[in-house]
């Protein structure tokens, strides 16, 4: 059984998912939010580093997904968002982590069916595939939705004999 870290990253609020990866589907393990404070960027980007660490050295995953930057309502929240996806990348790397990333879109189409699901669709949904009786706060269930996706994308690929590394150095042997 894999463990897998679903990561939706944030500079204010840092949603994360842990899932079991069983064979036969995926179960719920643990989720929550990082919230960093009010601080200056540097110290929000540290708690981010920090909590992410934390949630590793806890749950123990073996492999970590998390979303991709898309252009925000402005360029300074996108750098933001893409400063904190830093600070929780590294974390999983320093962990010896395989870290994937995902878009928005790939996320929702793989736990909602469709790329243009709305945050409600993706809770339920999430809710539904994990069996949870209470809705996750909205980060978290974004988190878990990640690491669902994530799931659903290594299955694929052990399937076909690929892996992640060999899809990213463009050694495909099929």
């Amino acid at each position: 059984m894999t463990f897998i870290l679903g990561i939706d990253p944030g500079s204010r609020i840092t949603g994360y998912g842990i899932i079991r990866d069983t064979g036969r589907g995926c179960e719920y393990v643990a989720s929550g939010c990082i919230r960093t404070g009010s601080g200056e960027l540097p110290e929000r980007l540290n708690a981010v580093f920090a909590g992410v660490s934390e949630i590793i050295q806890t749950y123990q995953p073996t492999t970590m997904g998390i979303e991709q930057v898309f252009m925000a309502r402005n360029a300074d929240s996108a750098l933001k968002l893409g400063q904190a996806r830093g600070a929780a990348i590294v974390a999983g790397m320093q962990a010896s982590l395989s870290v994937s990333e995902y878009s928005a879109t790939q996320v929702k189409s793989a736990v909602a069916g469709s790329g243009r699901a709305a945050k409600e669709q993706v809770q339920l949904m999430v809710m539904h595939l994990l069996k949870l009786t209470k809705k996750p706060q909205i980060d978290a269930s974004d988190a878990l939705a990640i690491a669902i996706c994530h799931m659903h994308h290594q299955q694929t690929l052990s399937v076909h004999g690929l892996s992640a590394a060999k899809l990213r150095a463009g050694r495909l042997s099929v």
